[in-house]
């Protein structure tokens, strides 16, 4: 339906300003990534020049080159398992924590939320969490690198979470308590699907955080076999430095699920992390 023209809003020089911005801005963001698919697809000479017109030539084998000698399919399911398991797993935990921690607001319960907070403003120290790793012996397996990626999502996804569940009437939990729901049934049943927009939120965005992580494999894992996609990049560039075809070729490969799982649930991320921002 076409809006009238009496309520148009009339065009001025800010509105265009600020969409001459916005167009600015999108295209610094979206130039190097047009570069990089742009370059993938070219011969070794024609890439070294890092120019943004067309190939001459589309090399579509590049690709299956890269999937062949960057071991991609390891890496793949190395950031899968990682990305899959924690983000799961860990959303999960920091929603069932979130609401215990909103509805029972006693002072053990606040000293656990702020702390937990307070994950927000300190970096990871790498070099005592190798330490504590070798000491538990848990160095070069998956599943340290699991509990890392884990534990390291606790604080922004209990203060997202916790934000939302406050929006949730709690008079909902009294009629499901009436009706005979168990703790565990009033969660999964009653509260987790109105959870759903926060969670999803969460799950997309540390999903991306620990498929694009790179610092945590490398401090942890030495092995080849435990390296996700991240560190397939960083060897493969390491051996074809000189063959930049190849090395965006591999950056493309990588970023592709990212993407995939951003289109998927890119809708959820705005109303996620905006909806428990004003409490109603």
């Amino acid at each position: 339906m076409k809006t009238p023209k009496a309520n148009r809003k009339p065009l001025t020089l800010q509105t265009v300003l600020k969409q001459l911005l916005c167009i600015f801005l999108s295209l610094i963001v979206l130039a190097p990534m047009y570069l990089v698919i742009v370059n993938s697809f070219k011969t070794k000479n024609e890439s070294a020049r890092m120019n943004l017109s067309l190939p001459k030539q589309w090399l579509f084998e590049n690709y299956a080159t890269v999937f062949k000698e960057a071991k991609l399919l390891s890496g793949f399911m190395n950031s899968m398992i990682y990305a899959l398991v924690a983000t799961t797993v860990g959303v999960l935990l920091c929603s069932m924590a979130a609401y215990v921690l909103s509805r029972k607001r006693t002072k053990l319960n606040n000293f656990i939320y702020y702390f937990f907070i307070c994950g927000l403003f300190f970096p990871v120290n790498y070099v005592t969490l190798v330490r504590v790793f070798q000491w538990m012996n848990l160095t070069n397996t998956r599943l340290g690198i699991v509990l890392v990626f884990t534990s390291g999502m606790i604080p922004f996804c209990v203060f997202t979470i916790y934000s939302f569940v406050e929006t949730i009437p709690k008079e909902l939990d009294e009629a499901a308590v009436i009706d005979g729901a168990r703790p565990a049934g009033l969660f999964f049943r009653v509260v987790l699907p109105l959870l759903k927009p926060t969670v999803m939120t969460c799950f997309i965005l540390q999903f991306m955080g620990v498929w694009n992580d790179f610092l945590t494999p490398l401090y942890l894992s030495s092995k080849t076999k435990l390296h996700p996609m991240t560190m397939s990049v960083y060897q493969f560039f390491g051996r074809e430095s000189s063959y930049w075809n190849l090395v965006f070729a591999d950056i493309v490969l990588t970023i592709i699920p990212v993407l995939v799982v951003y289109a998927i649930g890119q809708r959820y991320i705005i109303g996620g992390v905006t909806a428990g921002a004003v409490k109603g």
